[in-house]
């Protein structure tokens, strides 16, 4: 049976309070006759994070799919599609994405790229609604936070697969002169790809400064990222090289345009810079063809060997 309807017994953050919240225990009667608490339970949060492991059914609500956050404002919808920025683009609300409107125990929205979208709202907890789209039986299960509460780096490194693949290239922008030579320094520009049967990755050997436009791509592959246990920062990336064999290395994020990967075998440091970003907004290619899927990284019992 479905949770109760908006809302009886959910925990309404007032909506002039930051830090300070009331617990109110709504009329369930009244709410079925009116909007406006629908409004209320919305924008009690500042940011609702979509728990896509948590979907339930096989269709999907595109917006959905692609954001991280997403927050509901004054009749406008935010979201956070991005990794780069992430905590920062719209003071850590994300971008603008269309208009909301309000009935009893629904929430319609109006998409800039996905159109009308007309979906239940459920109560699940004091913090968690899930929003349930009747034409495709198909549930998403949203975690209430206040900005200054919500831990962006979480999000980030829970999800650092997705960064790698917000450049159309990354460029090699740096080689340390320590290391031991192997055919690695000969590769110059790396590209993460998400494919209907997994994720994978190519690699070219064109000079530094090429368009990425102009790329050959020599190799390529499927490629992996881990999480290192008892280590959350420290992320560790396989290139699988069609009839190669693998590279391992150690994942570091300098910014939101650089990583550095540590070659442990070599003992060699490699930065590289991302080409070509791709805002999932309202047009494009990006905005079209980005999708979670439900998955979690696999996890590595290493330690880190950079010093």
């Amino acid at each position: 049976m479905k949770a109760t309807k908006l809302l009886l017994g959910f925990l309404l953050i007032g909506l002039l309070m930051t830090s300070c919240y009331t617990e109110v225990i709504l009329d369930d009667e009244f709410i079925e006759e009116s909007g406006f608490n629908t409004a209320q339970v919305l924008q009690s949060f500042d940011l609702w994070y979509i728990d896509i492991q948590a979907t339930k059914g096989n269709g999907e609500v595109p917006f959905l799919e692609r954001a991280f956050t997403i927050s509901f404002e004054n009749g406008r919808v935010y979201a956070n599609n991005n990794m780069v920025g992430l905590g920062k683009t719209g003071n850590g609300y994300g971008i603008d994405v269309g208009y909301f409107d309000v009935f009893p125990g629904a929430i319609e929205i109006d998409h800039d790229v996905d159109g009308r979208w007309l979906l239940d709202v459920f109560a699940v907890n004091g913090n968690t609604l899930e929003l349930y789209d009747s034409n495709s039986n198909t549930s998403y299960f949203l975690k209430g936070f206040q900005l200054n509460r919500f831990d962006f780096d979480m999000v980030f490194y829970d999800n650092i697969h997705y960064f790698l693949q917000e450049y159309d290239a990354w460029e090699k922008t740096y080689t340390s002169e320590q290391g031991a030579l192997n055919d690695f320094d000969d590769e110059n520009f790396l590209q993460f790809i998400s494919g209907g049967d997994g994720d994978f990755f190519r690699s070219s050997i064109d000079p530094i400064g090429t368009s990425v436009n102009y790329l050959q791509w020599d190799f390529e592959g499927d490629y992996t990222v881990y999480d290192v246990e008892n280590d959350e920062t420290l992320k560790t990336l396989t290139l699988a090289y069609d009839f190669m064999g693998n590279d391992y290395f150690e994942l570091y994020v300098i910014n939101d345009s650089t990583i550095e990967l540590y070659h442990p075998s070599s003992e060699t440091i490699y930065e590289f810079k991302g080409r070509g970003y791709q805002q999932y907004l309202k047009s494009g290619k990006g905005s079209v063809s980005k999708k979670r899927r439900k998955t979690s990284n696999p996890v590595m019992q290493v330690k880190r060997s950079k010093k």
